[in-house]
């Protein structure tokens, strides 16, 4: 029986997946950690522990005590906290990434998830459907971090055999957990701010489009590539994914049939240049290829969704 560690349960990502992996797999059969025990309440149907993803021997501890066969790895500080804290998200990102890589291949675990990201790529990367072997030039720590990342996945795999699996996602959208501190994260705000009947000042410019994805989507194409047989992955670093892309004055107007008098101002700050560093819009015919990959959600059919499951979890009036 898989037994399935994921690391950083709290987050955005985390909070959805580790409800879907125990739905799939049995609440027995997922453990969840994180640093903030303040998150465990969230995880009431599974197994909780505290987790500091830089303490090694805890983590091993977890492993070889759970009998644990795959780990998802998904605790990271995200681009805009990054740029404020570069020394502490470097250490994080990339030490928790390769004290994951050893354990994995001390205790022979199946199988490793670690997500990448579309912040890989950098301004002289090409702009449109960005492909797989894009030029990269990040110019943020989170980044740097996830390209040097990609390529210790690589390593651990052609070295060692580790058989690690990964995604460049795009900008996540959910309702079941706040902002994380990306710089795609005024998407997942602005559905709160309408709910709550308040202005939205976006801190990107109204035409910054960049790839997104919903995420159910990204636990789909998650679940997916960690289900394909390994002989028909690929690409060992990273998978580009695209879902949709989208400007913060469209994501705007797909809201106004529910909200008409919602209102946005553009005031842009040093996520701008961020933005401006990454793609608009991404080529993912490797993953199409390789493990029949296919997003289901639009930005209509997206928003649709959102405003009306979000109330259920912030307590905001139910739209009417």
């Amino acid at each position: 029986m898989a037994k399935i560690l994921v690391i950083g349960a709290g987050g955005q990502l985390g909070t959805e997946l580790t409800k879907v992996l125990a739905e799939t797999y049995g609440n027995e059969a997922v453990i969840a950690t994180d640093f903030h025990e303040s998150v465990k309440n969230k995880f009431g149907y599974c197994t909780f522990h505290t987790l500091n993803v830089m303490d090694k021997a805890a983590l091993a501890d977890i492993v070889e005590k759970e009998g644990v066969t795959q780990v998802y790895h998904l605790a990271a500080i995200l681009s805009a906290l990054g740029e404020k804290n570069p020394v502490p998200a470097w250490d994080l990102n990339m030490g928790g990434l390769l004290n994951v890589l050893e354990v994995a291949r001390a205790f022979a675990i199946d199988k490793v998830f670690w997500p990448s990201s579309i912040a890989v790529f950098g301004p002289n990367s090409p702009k449109d459907q960005t492909p797989q072997q894009a030029f990269k030039d990040p110019n943020t720590v989170y980044g740097i971090s996830k390209l040097a990342g990609e390529h210790w996945c690589e390593y651990y795999f052609n070295k060692y055999g580790v058989d690690v699996r990964s995604l460049r996602y795009p900008g996540l959208i959910g309702y079941k957990s706040l902002p994380g501190g990306g710089t795609t994260d005024y998407a997942v705000d602005i559905y709160h701010k309408a709910l709550n009947e308040e202005k939205f000042t976006c801190f990107l410019s109204a035409d910054t489009y960049l790839p997104m994805m919903y995420m159910e989507d990204a636990i789909q194409a998650t679940i997916q590539l960690m289900n394909a047989p390994k002989e028909n992955i690929t690409i060992r670093t990273s998978y580009n994914l695209s879902g949709m892309r989208f400007s913060p004055q469209e994501i705007y107007q797909s809201l106004l049939p529910y909200f008409p008098n919602f209102t946005i101002e553009y005031v842009s700050d040093f996520r701008q240049q961020i933005a401006d560093s990454w793609p608009n819009s991404i080529d993912d015919s490797a993953a199409q290829h390789d493990w029949n990959w296919k997003p289901a959600f639009d930005l209509n059919a997206m928003t649709a969704t959102i405003v009306d499951n979000l109330p259920s979890y912030f307590n905001y009036n139910k739209h009417k």
